[in-house]
């Protein structure tokens, strides 16, 4: 029986903006807590709100780069229900009329490119934060993030897998910090997705209920997460299981979901228009006028990658995906000619190191220029390739200049051909058997001779002339 997973995505993204959405309060992350409050974003009575028009700009521009219609008209609405962290007990939203509908993006799977509509984009605010954690049977609040603006994309349940969903996630947090609306730290909580889950048989005749999980704060999570909810689902409909429509949570020690609680039970929230608000009224020019600011975007700096740098798809790609990382590919590329050489070093060694440190491409530390000096000191045969790692490894550990590393270390090659060949025969000398392994025609042996002549020099050798001057030796 085929079975098909349905997944849609509530993502949200925190807004860059200084102050909150409704006050003049920090949104810097890191504060002690509750220094960044006040009588409006801790719902104090008698307060009335001010609508930060920065927010609403970088709601505009988040919604014309995901290729959504934005609304001449929209309102703020009231969510109410009580928690903690909710100090007002309710939560200035958008219900009906939000601020942006429909739009798109376009990913790339197994199967080829795919179009994941958006249903709608709006505007609200944060609440607090819990921490329940350290404090026996007691939780303690922080009302810093409270009012924090925040934008929610709704898409519509157009994923069939967990890879397709991370495939969006991976192209959405590229495209907010293109257009610098959204630092999208998910270990700061400025971009955190509620993932809602579901399969349905090919004939239509069996659906398991929709499952929810909120506030997944990892990528990492989310996909794991939904990979275990899809065979759940998947497991349901071949033995016929029922199932119900309920919110759960990502167990990480455990590797599994487990239930929070039923669906059926959720309040009603009682929208309503915000009463201390007035409508949102955009015209057509200064929607216009975010339009034309919008910088080049992910997809269109994707295919100039391969038209300009002749690049393969792949590495524009690759490239591409950070904003950060294909900024410093164009900077270095434009002082070293080689583009292919260039993304090769930046998608092995740096992405290596950048993923071992669990860093981002905004880590680097050391400028482009280091990096295509590295390479024009490989291409002038100053350091061979492999001394040219060990320089990127201490240049990564101490943002040093590679000419400083080189000279301090000494690791300028071997190039002098009556030095190498003092090598080579002490190499000889002491590898009768590699020798005769050689004219015996054992081909491997050559490598075993220039490995030993390697180590002699400490990898110093130019290794064209290192094979050079060992087979002139053994075919003497």
């Amino acid at each position: 029986m085929d079975i098909k997973t349905l997944i849609g995505l509530e993502v949200h993204a925190e807004l860059a903006t200084k102050s909150k959405m409704f006050c003049s309060c920090s949104t810097q992350f890191g504060a002690e807590p509750n220094t960044q409050c006040c009588p409006i974003c801790t719902g104090m009575p008698g307060v009335l709100p001010v609508p930060n028009k920065k927010a609403i700009e970088y709601a505009v521009r988040a919604g014309l780069a995901l290729n959504c219609t934005i609304s001449e008209f929209s309102k703020m609405d009231r969510k109410n229900y009580y928690y903690p962290d909710l100090p007002k007990a309710y939560q200035i939203s958008q219900y009906d009329l939000p601020l942006c509908v429909g739009g798109y993006i376009d990913i790339e799977t197994d199967n080829g490119p795919k179009r994941i509509n958006i249903r709608r984009v709006h505007i609200e605010e944060d609440a607090g934060k819990l921490l329940h954690e350290g404090w026996g049977d007691s939780s303690l609040v922080d009302y810093n993030r409270s009012g924090v603006p925040l934008i929610e994309i709704v898409t519509e349940p157009d994923m069939n897998s967990a890879a397709e969903a991370g495939a969006f996630l991976d192209k959405l947090k590229a495209i907010l910090q293109y257009i610098e609306v959204s630092d999208c730290k998910m270990e700061e909580g400025s971009l955190r997705c509620d993932v809602n889950v579901n399969a349905v048989s090919s004939d239509g005749s069996r659906a398991t209920a929709i499952t929810e999980m909120k506030n997944l704060n990892s990528f990492k999570a989310a996909i794991k997460a939904m990979e275990y909810e899809e065979k759940r689902h998947h497991d349901a409909i071949v033995h016929e299981t029922a199932t119900v429509h309920e919110t759960r949570r990502w167990d990480e020690a455990n590797g599994e979901t487990v239930p929070m609680r039923s669906k059926e039970e959720a309040h009603d929230y009682r929208y309503f228009p915000e009463p201390d608000l007035v409508p949102i009224v955009l015209s057509r020019e200064y929607v216009e006028e975010i339009r034309k600011s919008l910088p080049e975007l992910p997809d269109e700096k994707y295919r100039r990658f391969i038209a300009q740098y002749g690049l393969p798809e792949y590495d524009a790609m690759v490239l591409t995906s950070s904003k950060d990382l294909a900024n410093y590919f164009e900077e270095c590329a434009a002082i070293y000619k080689d583009a292919k050489a260039v993304s090769n070093w930046l998608m092995g060694d740096v992405l290596r190191v950048l993923n071992e440190k669990s860093l981002s491409p905004s880590d680097i530390p050391f400028p482009p220029a280091y990096l295509a000096q590295l390479l024009e000191y490989i291409d002038e045969g100053t350091i061979s390739t492999t001394i040219a790692k060990k320089v990127f490894d201490e240049m990564f550990a101490t943002g040093k200049a590679p000419g400083t590393i080189i000279e301090e270390q000494g690791l300028v090659q071997i190039s002098d051909e009556d030095a190498l060949l003092k090598v080579v025969k002490q190499v000889l000398e002491e590898n009768e058997q590699s020798i005769a392994d050689y004219k015996a025609g054992k081909k491997k042996a050559m490598g075993y001779l220039v490995g030993q002549a390697m180590k002699l020099t400490k990898g110093k050798a130019n290794p064209q002339l290192l094979n050079k001057l060992l087979e002139e030796e053994l075919n003497k």
